[in-house]
Formats: structure tokens, C-alpha cells, sequence
């Protein structure tokens, strides 16, 4: 049995059709017309869309910085997004100074740990790149996490040097990892930002 939802307007990547669709467990088994409803528990959809869930690529949950916490956690930042139709998102897991990649992303999963009710992933954080770290980096494919995070702002914080940005760039790179930057002069900042405290 089912989940059949008929007479729907399903909005996809290509095309926009009226028809029905037949959801067995977790997957899309049939989209046709007419389809018939026996044995199957059936949703009326007439005039309303049938969307892909969206997929949020950048969030905070439960993100120590500053003194305090990001402002929800992985069930109610989670929660709000399934309200508004995202079924899966990306998070960062930052490496702890002195840690291992792995300890980070150990620490990210405990904070998800019986409050996650999307699907989530990681991009990691690099902190504190250690010639252990670099030998580590392409674990994070086996993992599920073929992307890294690079700081260049928030001096004595996240942000990494320059050699830190180069080697990790090179390394990801030979191993097909996607690395994002957060750009910025984090050193004129840090300057700029004492002055105006000044």
C-alpha cells in the first residue's frame, strides 16, 4: 500500500503536468494520469502543487560563537524548515582547535542526535590544519562530505592564514572536494573593528 496523491499539478526540474503521483515508502514509485486509487491511501491535490522539497546548502544549528548560540537548534531549525517545504539541508561541523576533523563532525552528529526530523549533512570546518588534519581530509569523502569550509574572517576564532587556505585548497582539490570560502580581510577587519570600539 501507498501513498497515491491525485489530480495534483507536480512542478519538476523540467516540466509543470497535471497528474498523479503513487508514493510506496520513502520514494516516488509512478507518475501517471488516472491512476487507480485501490489499495492505496489517497490524497486529493486538486488546484494545489506538488513541489521537490527544497534543500538548504548553508545553515547554522546549535553554532557556539560569540559568546552565545545560533538562535535554533537541529529540532527547531529543522521543524521550521520542514514547514516551509525544505526536506534537507547542510550544516557546518567546525573542527575544534587542536581536534580532528572527525571530532567535529562527531560533535555536530550528537547535537542532531534525537532532534533531527529532515534529512541533514556537513560541510566541515577546517580550524586548525595540522599535517594529521591534511592526512585526514579525504576521509571526509567516506563519511559523505565531500566539502570543507575555509575562514578568512574572525581573527582568533575561525579564521584560517593564507598557507592553511593554499594547502587546503590543493588537497581538496586532488581529491574532488568542493571548498567553499568565506572571504573576507580578516586582519582589516580586526583593525577596523578596534578602532571603532576605540
Amino acid at each position: 500500500m501507498g501513498t497515491l496523491i491525485k489530480n495534483g499539478t507536480i512542478i519538476s526540474a523540467s516540466d509543470t503536468v497535471q497528474a498523479d503521483l503513487l508514493v510506496e515508502g520513502e520514494q516516488i514509485a509512478l507518475i501517471g494520469r488516472n491512476l487507480p486509487a485501490e489499495g492505496h491511501e489517497t490524497i486529493d491535490a486538486t488546484g494545489k502543487l506538488l513541489l521537490p522539497g527544497g534543500i538548504d546548502v548553508h545553515t547554522h544549528l546549535s553554532l557556539p560563537f560569540g559568546g552565545t548560540l545560533s538562535s535554533d537548534d537541529f529540532f527547531s531549525g529543522q521543524r521550521a524548515a520542514a514547514f516551509g517545504g525544505t526536506t534537507s539541508h547542510i550544516d557546518f561541523a567546525i573542527q575544534p582547535k587542536g581536534g580532528s576533523l572527525k571530532e567535529g563532525v562527531d560533535t555536530w552528529h550528537k547535537k542532531a542526535e534525537g532532534k533531527a526530523c529532515i534529512d541533514y549533512g556537513f560541510h566541515v570546518a577546517i580550524n586548525d590544519l595540522r599535517p594529521e588534519v591534511m592526512d585526514e581530509l579525504p576521509s571526509l569523502i567516506d563519511e559523505g562530505i565531500p566539502s570543507i569550509k575555509l575562514f578568512m574572517a574572525y581573527k582568533g576564532v575561525l579564521q584560517i592564514d593564507d598557507q592553511t587556505l593554499f594547502r587546503s585548497l590543493v588537497k581538496a582539490g586532488e581529491h574532488g572536494m568542493l571548498t567553499m570560502v568565506h572571504a573576507e580581510n580578516g586582519e582589516g577587519i580586526a583593525q577596523l573593528t578596534a578602532a571603532a570600539l576605540a
